[in-house]
């Protein structure tokens, strides 16, 4: 397989369009027609993991985080970076990276770290909105279940576990073909009734350009009447970090422990006690400051991530426990998640964890 085949594969499973727009995720280097000798599989593609991808004889790296993110004018090896892409691109090794469309992924980051605490009544924290749309059809009533069905195989009317979700309408059409058409029923300069069906279904603005191609190939006008509606509801099925609640409450200092032993974690940042127990827990891995407001409005006692500033922790209002659990640590288990996905997918492939550190930050007790 080439390369651009095994991305392509990597793109059904987890869509890049579902990352945030900052983000700088893809092919970051490479040929995209060069035959997948392997891939290794890391968090952060350093240069000691382009060092390890050489001596295993692995030519593609799928990496979490992005070692090229915006700036780059030159690539002369002055930096870790540069140094990181001079190596792959003189190995003839591509960097692929998937960051926070796995995050946004209902399967991905945080998913994990919630089945790790063992939260219940999981849900987004922050769901993705202005990203569904409804397509709207009107199709010869003969037609309408291969339109339908076709709609169906491009991705449209799947809505989180359910797909094939579509609704329909019957009613009648009128049309009058003009000069130079070249109709499908009627008379030019004739006005035309048709019993016809309006097929609504919903689906994510990404794959808009994909469905137009297949309803309009599969219908039989040659001017096919449809509509695009950008909607307003919330995407509970994508979204930057989850929340969900324990088994059972725990006093802060059991879920600090809690926490503590689950992630194998040195130690936690985290603001003041409130003498709240803690029963529902909200996440967000990486750098998650940005979700303390959402979690307090989903009524979280405790929220999980890293990176939290100074003034960050002012942020609670007093009702809410926040941890910093480190900013690698909360994303310590992406690696393993990427690998099962990429085991499934490519069964008979050589798909390699990386062994190589990646994590700078240490700690002196």
């Amino acid at each position: 397989m080439t390369v651009n085949e095994v991305i392509s594969e990597i793109g059904r499973k987890i869509p890049l369009k579902q990352a945030e727009d900052f983000d700088n995720v893809g092919l970051l280097c490479g040929n995209p027609e060069r035959e997948v000798s392997g891939i290794l599989v890391c968090h952060d593609a350093l240069e000691n993991v382009v060092e390890e991808a050489i001596s295993k004889n692995l030519n593609l790296i799928v990496t979490f985080h992005p070692i090229v993110f915006s700036g780059l004018k030159s690539i002369t090896g002055k930096n870790y970076v540069e140094r990181s892409v001079l190596k792959a691109i003189e190995n003839k090794i591509a960097i692929y990276a998937i960051h926070t469309a796995f995050d946004n992924d209902y399967f991905g980051v945080n998913f994990r770290i919630c089945e790790e605490l063992g939260l219940i009544n999981q849900k987004i924290l922050m769901p993705k909105t202005e990203n569904l749309k409804k397509l709207e059809v009107y199709v010869p009533k003969e037609y309408s279940e291969q339109v339908k069905t076709t709609l169906f195989e491009a991705g449209g009317g799947s809505i989180g576990f359910y797909d094939e979700c579509s609704f329909s309408v019957s009613g009648n059409g009128t049309f009058r073909p003009v000069e130079g058409s070249n109709p499908f029923s009627g008379s030019q300069n004739v006005r035309e009734n048709a019993d016809e069906v309006m097929i609504s279904v919903i689906f994510e603005s990404y794959k808009q350009n994909q469905l137009l191609t297949a309803m309009k190939a599969a219908h039989p006008y040659e001017e096919v009447a449809y509509q695009i509606i950008r909607l307003e509801n919330e995407n509970q099925y994508s979204g930057l970090g989850r929340y969900g609640d324990l088994e059972n409450e725990m006093t802060e200092k059991e879920f600090l422990q809690f926490v503590k032993d689950k992630f194998s974690l040195k130690l936690i940042r985290h603001s003041d006690f409130n003498s709240k127990n803690i029963k529902r827990v909200g996440v967000l891995g990486g750098s998650g400051a940005s979700g303390i407001k959402a979690a307090l409005s989903q009524k979280c006692d405790a929220y999980l991530t890293g990176d939290v500033k100074y003034h960050d922790f002012f942020q609670n209002e007093g009702k809410m426990l926040i941890c910093d659990i480190g900013h690698y640590e909360s994303e310590q288990y992406v690696t393993q998640q990427l690998i099962e996905i990429l085991s499934e997918i490519f069964p008979k492939f050589a798909v390699s964890k990386s062994v190589e550190k990646t994590n700078p930050v240490n700690y002196f007790l």
